[in-house]
């Protein structure tokens, strides 16, 4: 499928419509020449609404983690975000409900195969750990802890909101070394 088409399929994509309550308006950011990949988990309320990736506020605190301008974020030619599932999918008592399953068995693979480029993964939260690391920790926060034990083209983050803001303050490693090594190597993969 080429890729101008297989865009427009994700566009049009409706398998979630039975399954969450959130209007259906796919959300991703993608250009064939990408070099970042950014996989999350769900776009957010913002998100699904103005139809941008990361249309919230605690998007400043990844592109703080990733030392880019908002303009770099969103170039779809220089990075790709694709979460693990397309459609806001909706709140539960503490947090945003999980993805549906179903997007990512269906366009993940296709999609990957079609931007063959990216040089660097983020890997936010667990569902995008549970998927892109061959063998991630028992949790998100030992899978983070352990980020250099990952290949050199993958880095597991924890989700840049402030309900982490504890998480981080109890394991400064990320912030001491993490943080500087995401930088450079987020710099070397869009100067290539």
């Amino acid at each position: 499928m080429a890729f101008s088409s297989l865009i427009s399929s994700v566009a049009a994509c409706r398998l979630c419509a039975g399954d969450i309550s959130e209007p259906i308006r796919p959300v991703v950011q993608v250009g064939s020449a990408a070099r970042v990949l950014i996989a999350g988990q769900a776009p957010g309320r913002n998100a699904q609404a103005s139809g941008v990736p990361f249309d919230e506020a605690r998007s400043e605190r990844l592109l703080d983690w990733m030392g880019i301008a908002r303009a770099t974020f969103h170039n779809a030619g220089r990075i790709a975000i694709l979460a693990m599932a397309f459609c806001y999918p909706g709140k539960r008592k503490s947090g945003d409900l999980p993805p549906p399953a179903i997007c990512a068995a269906t366009w993940r693979a296709r999609l990957l195969a079609a931007i063959p480029d990216i040089a660097l993964a983020l890997a936010i939260g667990q569902y995008a750990q549970r998927w892109h690391i061959a063998s991630p920790h028992k949790n998100l926060t030992e899978t983070v802890r352990c980020w250099s034990d990952q290949s050199a083209n993958i880095i597991p983050l924890p989700h840049p909101s402030p309900r982490n803001n504890i998480r981080l303050k109890k394991n400064p490693c990320f912030s001491e070394q993490l943080l500087p090594d995401l930088k450079a190597r987020v710099a070397k993969a869009l100067a290539a």
